[in-house]
């Protein structure tokens, strides 16, 4: 009979590579897994490992049992997701992987439905970058993980792992407003905004992570190889450096919720033809554990207040209705670049009225009405910002 333990020692080295690497991600000392590995060639009764030096490789049968040893592992979740099923209500620790602009715009919603809903439950929140998630989850350091996916950077699902999508959101370039000395002129925009600022400098995420490698290929496909002056990773950082003058940048549109108004001013937010597709991911066989679907469903409630928030109880309007006027399209795109930085959707383009000019209408939550006055006075704009009980 072959060992569960040791099949799952061969499948995180088929996925590290080396035993240092196994030993490291799941506390055992490099000897430990030598002779862990030793004892299942002798269980299976043929060679698995190919030793050259101090470097292992898989032979074929080792290859084919991986395969094997995944459908295990994932049979063995989804029997102790179905156990804990059994117990109740979902209890205990609940370690959950995150990526920055999620953890600032959706975690804090759903961790106030895990509390409100499920009291037993203990979250506990790491940020990482979702290149690192599926290692920490096979090697049970997290249960859950919400990994992003653009266009020019897919990452494919990984072995013994499963992934559920939220939500697919497009990009924006970001560039300063409106005296950006890149930007290009009224009616004068290439087909590609990116090939417009091509020779400026762009702020860039860390090289290695999956922010970096979509700029740099989605740059790479206008044409060109964006010369990087700064490395940032958290978004709000990114608008704020772009509103300073510091560079233009490609930001996901979690990345412009909740940004301070006087950043959202300065900053003009084009539409690209890009998206980023936010994922739940978990071992495989773990769906059905109680602790899992509770955390699906407090995100996919928080992803729902962004895009159709609820009241606010009786003491305040349930939203606020914003109309605003423009008349070229460089207003428009000011106006929607505003608009874009209070709600995780961002406002229609706008319809043209009979006398030439551009309407733009969105719904807010009743808060933020103080903040939309501010940021829509300064337009010069006419507008109208009403409570929907006015």
């Amino acid at each position: 009979m072959l060992d569960v333990r040791r099949l799952r020692l061969l499948r995180e080295l088929a996925h590290r590579g080396t035993i240092a690497a196994v030993a490291d991600a799941l506390a055992f000392t490099p000897s430990a897994v030598s002779q862990q590995l030793s004892a299942l060639e002798r269980e299976a009764g043929v060679p698995l490992l190919e030793r050259t030096g101090r470097s292992v490789t898989l032979t074929p049968a080792a290859t084919a049992l991986v395969v094997h040893a995944d459908t295990v592992l994932a049979h063995l979740e989804q029997a102790a997701a179905e156990l804990a099923a059994h117990r109740g209500a979902p209890a205990g620790p609940l370690r959950i992987g995150t990526f920055p602009s999620a953890a600032r715009t959706l975690l804090p919603a759903a961790l106030t439905r895990l509390a409100r809903d499920h009291p037993a439950l203990e979250p506990h929140v790491a940020e990482l970058d979702p290149a690192h998630a599926a290692d920490r989850l096979r090697a049970g350091d997290l249960d859950a993980a919400l990994l992003h996916r653009y266009d020019f950077a897919p990452e494919p699902t990984a072995p013994g792992i499963q992934t559920s999508t939220l939500f697919t959101e497009p990009l924006y370039l970001a560039t300063r407003t409106p005296t950006d000395p890149t930007a290009t002129a009224p009616g004068t925009a290439p087909a590609d905004p990116l090939t417009a600022h091509r020779d400026a400098p762009w702020i860039l995420a860390t090289p290695g992570t999956l922010c970096h490698t979509m700029t740099v290929r989605a740059c790479e496909a206008a044409g060109f190889t964006p010369a990087a002056r700064h490395h940032i990773d958290d978004f709000t950082a990114v608008l704020a450096l772009v509103a300073a003058g510091q560079g233009v940048a490609l930001v996901p549109r979690l990345g412009i919720a909740d940004t301070p108004p006087h950043t959202v001013a300065a900053v003009r937010l084009t539409e690209l033809p890009l998206t980023r597709e936010t994922r739940l991911a978990h071992r495989a066989g773990a769906a059905p554990h109680p602790a899992i679907r509770a955390l699906a469903r407090a995100l996919a409630l928080a992803l729902r207040r962004h895009a159709d928030p609820p009241p606010t109880g009786d003491d305040g309007p349930m939203e606020t209705f914003v109309r605003v006027t423009a008349r070229t399209d460089d207003e428009v795109q000011q106006v929607r670049s505003l608009l874009a930085g209070l709600r995780a959707a961002p406002p229609p383009p706008g319809f043209e009225t009979d006398d030439g000019t551009r309407t733009i209408e969105a719904v807010f939550d009743g808060d933020q009405r103080e903040r939309l006055d501010q940021l829509l006075r300064g337009t010069g704009l006419p507008y109208v910002v009403q409570a929907d009980d006015e």
